[in-house]
């Protein structure tokens, strides 16, 4: 560490304090390591994963800033090692220390935080170690935006640009880090099995078999209690979405680009274009010409869903029109746009629909028919098509529909094969614990126990409803009001992902 101060003129919202408040000692992070006397335990002790390959080369400059800062072994390339066998030799080691006495580790784990940059998908992957360790003080996570999406970063306040990389920013984001306060979040977990095919494999296909890939979504071993003998079953989990057809397709070819044409995709931006024109390109914007019916979701599976705990199941009516998608556990998707926003009073009289909390043990079910749908999220009050609320949700796809449809979770997109002799595949969501955030201000995200959250629905809401899905049955008669929709000043259309 090369200095003991961060660089700040007297006390301001951005001074971090003394950088030994991060710092944690080797023998800590190291087994092996000599033992060293410290007189003060950090009060914020963090260790930092950053996805290098993430940001273009913003990831490698926010590695070495961090290492001239803090204890270069407590900041991990994720490139290089993966998180869970960091933190399993961590905490392994915090367990003997402490049963020897040490009061240094009790201290550091006890008040421990983890910082991760990367792209949701990196987030998402942090997220699923520190649940399945199953501890019992798990440590909060902040998340850096190094993506392009950046959804987990700005549901919390973080942001969604990329951040600056020299040691000023850094040290402010410490500080940050620091002053933040702690907010648990819904995980949720997903299963799906089939029957094991006749002939041809049915294993997730990643893009081009991207770094860390489907870390989130993989086949279960033949000793895992949900194996079950006869059929494949994979299993992942999520925080953010989980989502189905028109938009994991353009996420999957964007990620198949960007590992064949690696240099094109070095900035936040161009990265955004790139994605709005993936969507033109494969026809999306024209979806009723250009993409058979028997894409739409409607056409490809039947869903069912379970509203509360211990209630019963019940088929969701899904329009014929709706080709993409999303269960949505976060306010914030494709960029920073909340699809569910909040319902109007009508719609929580009629439906039983309730603002979107992080929280309630619920997760928002959103359908879009093409992407001008997914454009009326730039007008105020746009949603898209509210289906339904859910506790628990399980997708049964009809035999012989597709061949392979496209999934994506938190940011990580895959082609699925599914094969034509079986009537039994299904993909079951629920509800699986909560983890700990960490959250700034301005925070979208918002908690069932917090009583700044809304609680009331707005009136307004319902004055723009587009959730008839009756005048677009037969093709689409307008698109949102169109006498009156229009692109805010301030929009650019290349920021639609």
């Amino acid at each position: 560490m090369n200095r003991q101060m961060c660089s700040s003129n007297g006390p301001s919202p951005d001074s971090c304090g003394p950088l030994t408040d991060y710092y944690i000692p080797d023998y800590i992070l190291k087994p092996d390591s000599e033992k060293r006397v410290v007189d003060h335990p950090p009060s914020c002790p963090v260790v930092v994963f950053i996805n290098s390959r993430s940001g273009g080369q913003l990831g490698s400059s926010l590695i070495k800033t961090y290492r001239e800062l803090l204890n270069e072994a407590q900041v991990f390339d994720l490139s290089e090692e993966g998180p869970d066998k960091v933190l399993h030799r961590i905490y392994c080691n915090f367990e003997k220390l402490k049963s020897n006495g040490d009061t240094l580790a009790f201290e550091i784990q006890k008040s421990l935080r983890l910082i991760v940059a990367g792209g949701d998908g990196t987030a998402s992957w942090l997220l699923g170690v520190v649940s399945d360790l199953k501890l019992s003080q798990p440590p909060p996570i902040a998340t850096v935006p190094l993506g392009t999406g950046n959804n987990l970063p700005f549901s919390f306040g973080w942001g969604k640009k990329n951040p600056a990389t020299d040691q000023v920013a850094v040290e402010s984001f410490l500080g940050q880090v620091k002053r933040a306060r702690e907010m648990n979040i819904d995980s949720w977990h997903i299963i799906m099995r089939m029957r094991i095919p006749q002939e041809g494999p049915c294993d997730p296909i990643a893009p081009l078999d991207l770094p860390h890939s489907l870390h989130a979504f993989h086949r279960v071993s033949d000793t895992d209690s949900l194996n079950m003998e006869g059929y494949h079953t994979f299993r992942g989990g999520f925080w953010n979405y989980f989502s189905m057809g028109m938009d994991a397709q353009v996420s999957y070819e964007f990620h198949s680009e960007r590992k064949r044409n690696p240099e094109k995709f070095k900035n936040q931006l161009t990265n955004q274009g790139t994605y709005a024109k993936l969507g033109l390109k494969q026809g999306w914007f024209a979806a009723s010409l250009t993409h058979p019916s028997s894409r739409n979701i409607a056409q490809l599976a039947t869903l069912k869903i379970m509203k509360r705990p211990g209630g019963k199941w019940e088929e969701l009516k899904i329009p014929r029109s709706i080709r993409s998608i999303v269960c949505l556990n976060l306010p914030s998707f494709s960029g920073g746009f909340n699809p569910w926003g909040t319902p109007g009073t009508r719609k929580v009289q009629d439906r039983d629909l309730t603002p979107p909390y992080v929280d309630d043990g619920l997760i928002e079910v959103v359908g879009f028919r093409d992407a001008w749908h997914g454009l009326v999220l730039l007008a105020p009050n746009g949603h898209g098509t509210r289906l339904a609320q859910a506790h628990r949700l399980r997708f049964e796809f009809h035999k012989g529909a597709a061949e392979h449809t496209f999934m994506r979770i938190d940011g990580e997109p895959w082609k699925q094969p599914l094969p034509k002799e079986d009537d039994t595949v299904v993909v079951e969501i629920s509800h699986l614990r909560q983890v700990a955030m960490l959250a700034t201000d301005p925070c979208k995200s918002k908690s069932i126990n917090d009583p700044s959250s809304p609680c009331h629905p707005h009136d307004d809401d319902d004055t723009n409803s587009l959730e008839d899905e009756d005048e677009w049955e037969n093709g689409r008669k307008k698109f949102g009001a169109a006498a009156t929709f229009k692109l805010p000043d301030d929009v650019d259309i290349a920021h639609l992902s």
